[in-house]
């Protein structure tokens, strides 16, 4: 486990005991390296394995990292997505281990944090990427559990009020070129089309795929799920694969491994859904990607986080404002014409 980030085993055991059926001891914990933000363990156990989330160390943004939240999504969800993992306890008693945690069955899978790190299958792993997004966006949301979920009607304005609110929030150092991507997409908010579920975070390194088939066999991080426009889930998906989410750092990817256009033409294709709007969704997605990283970066230079994987974030942020405004302009070029 990383420093500062250790569970508090015995008192997490002694609180098991009794309140998941079959558990028992001894417990060994391990913790999952990958990701930024919320903190996800492995539980093992003599009879069972299972997967513990909690909110980062130290003090966080107002309404972010809610666990009882997503505990409640996925809840709701794994009954109609079979690639939502099922949920199996909640505790809101910040005493146990410091912070609100929810436990869920263990998938196993094979995870990439990048595309470069595939050997073969880039067309089929690209597909199922694409696929997988779009069964998420149809589910129904009437469904029980997830027609409380969100507000849909103005859910792009409060989308684009709520992440300048946690931009302001987290400012560091003045960055020009991402303040006008802010004013812009605030100027310019789009008509919202018809509402579905939004990941809110749909990326590569939040997929599980199977190990014996390029399939997803399960979608991670559901902290910030809700019901809106899918085109908001589609921009933020299309900003990861530009800025190296998909392609990573190395600009390297596997054979057949999809452009974003061929993305975006299977989408339309399965979905029949109107993606004019879809650049300034883009533009958006690249400021909150931006946004993200500058509230890590922010209690890293507050010292509320010792990793020292995020002190490099404030030149991140800053490549991705310069990546957004170009975004900006070529929304604006295409909205012209």
């Amino acid at each position: 486990m990383r420093q500062g980030e250790e569970l508090a085993e015995d008192a997490l055991a002694a609180y098991l005991v009794g309140r998941m059926d079959g558990f028992h001891g001894p417990l060994q914990v391990e913790q999952f390296a990958g990701g930024h933000s919320n903190l996800t363990y492995l539980l093992r156990t003599p009879a069972q394995e299972y997967v513990l989330r909690r909110a980062p160390m130290g003090p966080v943004p107002p309404k972010a990292h809610d666990m009882a939240r997503e505990y409640r999504v996925l809840s709701a969800l794994a009954p109609v997505f079979a690639r939502a993992p099922r949920v199996l306890h909640c505790c809101e008693d910040a005493a146990i281990i410091g912070a609100t945690f929810y436990l869920m069955e263990r998938r196993r899978g094979r995870s990439y944090r990048e595309a470069s790190e595939i050997t073969d299958n880039g067309q089929a792993i690209s597909e199922a990427v694409v696929d997988t997004l779009v069964d998420l966006h149809a589910v129904d949301v009437t469904t029980p559990g997830l027609e409380n979920l969100g507000k849909p009607v103005g859910f792009v304005t409060r989308q684009v009020k709520g992440w300048t609110e946690r931009w302001e929030r987290a400012r560091t150092e003045p960055l020009p070129k991402l303040e006008a991507v802010v004013a812009y997409l605030n100027q310019t908010i789009p008509p919202e089309g018809p509402p579905s579920v939004v990941h809110n975070d749909y990326k590569l390194d939040n997929l599980l795929f199977a190990l014996d088939t390029p399939q997803v066999e399960a979608v991670l991080d559901w902290e910030m799920t809700t019901v809106g426009d899918p085109l908001v889930d589609l921009g933020m998906s299309l900003a990861y694969w530009r800025f190296g989410g998909a392609h990573g750092t190395s600009g390297q990817s596997p054979a057949g491994w999809f452009t974003q256009d061929q993305f975006i033409e299977r989408y339309a294709a399965r979905t029949g859904r109107d993606l004019r709007h879809l650049p300034w969704h883009e533009t958006l997605g690249l400021m909150k990607i931006a946004v993200i990283l500058q509230q890590i970066y922010f209690r890293y230079v507050r010292g509320q986080t010792r990793d020292a994987r995020f002190a490099r974030f404030g030149d991140t942020v800053q490549r991705l404002g310069d990546l957004a405004y170009a975004q900006m302009e070529q929304a604006q070029v295409e909205k012209a014409t």
